[in-house]
């Protein structure tokens, strides 16, 4: 996910140096929501591993 993240900030990286406002803004809007469900996740993940007694990564 962190990828498909990194990819669209990319996309909008470019787009905006083309000049492409509307693209750039959606494409930096996808980036934005995919890194914070990302981060969630991520979080969750870690929660859920230290309460099985594993210890985090």
């Amino acid at each position: 996910m962190l990828g498909w993240a990194l990819t669209f900030l990319v996309v909008a990286l470019i787009a905006a140096v083309l000049g492409f406002g509307g693209i750039a803004g959606a494409s930096a809007s996808i980036a934005q929501i995919l890194f914070f469900v990302f981060i969630v996740l991520f979080v969750v993940a870690m929660i859920a591993r230290a309460l099985r007694g594993k210890p985090p990564v």
